[in-house]
């Protein structure tokens, strides 16, 4: 590719980025936030509009003289899969390219077999071929709990699913025929509200998760943050309890053996709270009905969440903090107790930062993974590697290929 060819490439990604990240835009404001002169924005909207990507929706209002036509997504221009992989279980969404899912789907699943990866991909191909969309297939997303060298290698590790160095992307890719992204999954929640959620507009955001373990995804000068092999974001494995509860990673007093889902249902067990058979909805149950020692558990919980998150945004400084995963259908108990240690432990230049509590559906975890797809024209960083060029291509080339035929 020539390097003119390769920078209207750049352009025409990030026109659909901007788009995708902002809404509706007219040619102006896009020339003015990519900087880059109007007659390159309107050359390349015009492909965009004819490649079907890009439409022209009403008129912006105008403060005198002519309005001006915003741009918006096709939102039939291309789709995406995103699975969640957990140890019992994958859900399974396609998404349009806005992130609106589509259809979603939930299947039995046993990580610790020794044909899971191939059963893995066996559901993800039932899965493509129930689909009737006629849009062009992009790739599919995967996110894990653990470990992610690469997005565009995807080798796992991941203690809760048992697995070590297992090649999740190469397997899934050749049986799959298609672009393959995977992604530890806290991570992709980070870019999914990047895309489609209270991130959008802000470039320095921390994305905490709570539920069977506690995970965190950085967003840092709008660029996903990974670490060296990427494992940044193992919140849970803050050491708070020198002497605490021995953890999966083989440390003990990890924050996740304290609040966790299975922390806590120990706890409540051994306060007699809970049968040995009753799990973390009963104790929700509890608290909901006004049992006092079931919201102390939560409270306690959300107290040393509170502390914890104080030293991440101390450290890391975000604009906002966005709370979600299983975990948040009982916050009003832990918000007794995080928001007096948060505002009280966190630096005064961060005391007001608004932390944003989202309501919980499963499928968005796999919205998340989805996400990893549909974010590649983000990707200024280039961790999506050669799978995102392929994804970009299909996207911005309109390539079609046939979802099944493994050609």
């Amino acid at each position: 590719m020539s390097p003119s060819s390769a920078r209207a490439d750049v352009t025409r990604s990030a026109v659909l980025a901007h788009i995708g990240a902002h809404g509706p835009t007219s040619r102006a404001d896009l020339a003015r936030e990519l900087d880059v002169s109007p007659a390159l924005i309107t050359q390349h909207s015009r492909q965009l509009i004819a490649d079907g990507l890009l439409q022209e929706l009403s008129h912006s209002p105008s403060q005198g003289g002519r309005p001006a036509r915003l741009l918006g997504l096709v939102a039939d221009a291309g789709r995406a899969i995103g699975v969640k992989v957990v140890a019992d279980h994958v859900a399974m969404v396609e998404a349009g390219i806005d992130g609106t899912v589509i259809r979603s789907a939930t299947e039995p699943f046993d990580a610790s077999a020794g044909t899971a990866i191939t059963r893995l991909a066996d559901l993800l191909a039932a899965f493509i071929a129930r689909g009737a969309g006629t849009s062009p297939l992009l790739g599919v997303g995967v996110g894990v709990p653990g470990t992610v060298d690469d997005q565009d290698v995807g080798t796992v590790d991941s203690t809760q699913l048992g697995w070590q160095r297992v090649p999740v992307g190469e397997v899934l890719r050749r049986e799959l025929s298609l672009p393959v992204l995977v992604e530890n999954n806290v991570n992709a929640l980070a870019m999914a509200e990047t895309l489609h959620g209270q991130a959008r507009g802000h470039d320095d955001v921390l994305v905490v998760t709570i539920g069977t373990g506690v995970g965190a995804g950085i967003l840092a000068d709008g660029d996903l943050l990974r670490g060296r092999g990427g494992g940044v974001g193992e919140l849970g494995h803050l050491p708070v309890q020198e002497d605490g509860p021995a953890c999966s990673c083989g440390s003990n007093g990890c924050l996740e053996t304290l609040i966790g889902e299975r922390a806590l249902v120990r706890q409540a067990r051994e306060a007699g709270l809970l049968s040995a058979n009753a799990g973390i909805s009963a104790l929700r149950a509890l608290a909901d009905e006004g049992d006092a020692r079931a919201q102390q558990l939560f409270s306690t919980a959300g107290h040393l969440l509170g502390r914890a998150l104080a030293g991440v945004i101390n450290i890391i400084d975000p604009e906002i903090v966005i709370i979600l995963g299983e975990g948040v259908d009982a916050w009003r108990h832990w918000s007794f107790g995080f928001e007096p240690a948060l505002r009280r432990t966190v630096l005064p230049r961060n005391r007001a930062i608004p932390v944003a509590v989202e309501t919980w559906q499963d499928d968005r975890w796999a919205q998340g993974a989805a996400s990893l797809v549909l974010a590649t024209p983000f990707d200024a960083q280039g961790h999506s590697g050669e799978q995102g060029r392929l994804v970009r291509e299909r996207l911005t080339l309109g390539r079609l290929v046939d979802e099944g035929a493994g050609e």
